[in-house]
């Protein structure tokens, strides 16, 4: 790559309510092999090749936010791991010094094959998305998933050496809420981690009603109480998981609440979509368009910085999900960025 990148010193990014942000999802691509039931339609329409950014761009993206201080990246889709030439894009983004982690999130089918590489390349620790241990449940919730080949994956990413895996589970309830400690026993059993995550409110649903299927972090954290005393933990991660342990096992239990505990005001993330758009919030449309400062202005990263700095200001104070309207945000996750 040979965007012009200016040397300036770090410049921290703090919004209007004094919270620094230092987190930035990418969004790689809003392709996906799944059709999992929360996050998409299972009759999707993909952008367009030109809407998207290619890699060059997303690269000088990073480096835009690693100038101004960001220390996390995680990279997301859709699925990352489907976009072509992927590996070579995270060995560029690697290599930002600046950069303190470098993290994906990936549904684990090409885990198999691309663990160690993603390794090699400078990924430190995964998520790998995991609703169902049952094959047909699984099968159903993913639409098109081989729960086969990501139990591959997630072995092949603990053989390769992250430092720490974290298995993501969406649970509904009456579709997989009697596999919580199942799923728990699984990461014990593995010694990785897992984050039980709400149902997000994004994009039109007809295949469930959320509201029915809502299954809150505190139900699930009772049912864990049950069988595993849970003490909170003073590990921390760049994301929103508040963490638990157990007293026999290393592996940590995580939780992420966006309905019933909300944690906007501790929030340091921001969301860059394939198109482009810098999202100020998961849960609000306030957003400004960086594909078009990009190729209006072709290796000015000075004026992209000063453009991101600039957005801050438009991020609002906090997200407002509700589970008895219909959703304001009518953007899937796969075009959001998980």
């Amino acid at each position: 790559m040979t965007n012009n990148v200016a040397k300036t010193a770090p410049t921290a990014l703090v919004d209007k309510f004094g919270r620094t942000v230092d987190y930035v999802r990418l969004s790689v691509t809003d392709r996906c092999d799944f059709r999992c039931v929360y996050c998409m339609a299972e009759e999707m329409t993909f952008l367009p090749k030109a809407d998207i950014l290619n890699l060059e761009e997303i690269e000088l993206i990073a480096t835009a936010f690693a100038n101004l201080g960001v220390k996390h990246i995680r990279l997301t889709g859709g699925e990352p791991l489907v976009r072509h030439n992927i590996l070579s894009l995270i060995q560029n983004i690697g290599k930002l010094e600046s950069l303190k982690e470098l993290t994906i999130t990936t549904n684990g089918s090409q885990l198999e094959k691309l663990a160690l590489p993603l390794f090699d390349a400078g990924v430190e620790r995964i998520n790998i998305s995991l609703d169902s241990l049952q094959e047909q449940r699984f099968k159903n919730i993913t639409r098109t998933g081989n729960l086969h080949q990501v139990l591959k994956g997630i072995d092949a990413a603990i053989d390769a050496g992250f430092k720490r895996i974290k298995i993501n589970a969406v649970i509904l309830k009456g579709r997989n809420d009697d596999e919580i400690i199942d799923l728990v026993n699984f990461v014990r059993d593995k010694k990785i981690d897992i984050a039980f995550i709400e149902e997000m409110p994004l994009g039109l649903i007809d295949e469930h009603n959320r509201k029915i299927t809502f299954f809150s972090s505190d139900e699930i954290k009772a049912l864990i109480n049950q069988h595993y005393p849970l003490t909170t933990s003073t590990a921390t991660s760049s994301g929103p998981s508040n963490y638990y342990q157990m007293n026999d096992s290393d592996s940590r239990i995580g939780f992420i609440s966006p309905h019933s505990h909300n944690f906007c005001h501790l929030c340091n993330r921001v969301r860059v979509t394939v198109e482009g758009r810098l999202l100020l919030c998961l849960g609000n449309e306030h957003s400004v368009d960086l594909k078009s400062v990009i190729r209006n202005n072709p290796d000015n990263i000075e004026l992209l910085q000063q453009t991101i700095i600039d957005a801050m200001d438009l991020k609002p104070e906090r997200h407002h999900f509700s589970l008895d309207d219909e959703p304001q945000i009518v953007r899937f996750m796969n075009t959001t960025g998980g």
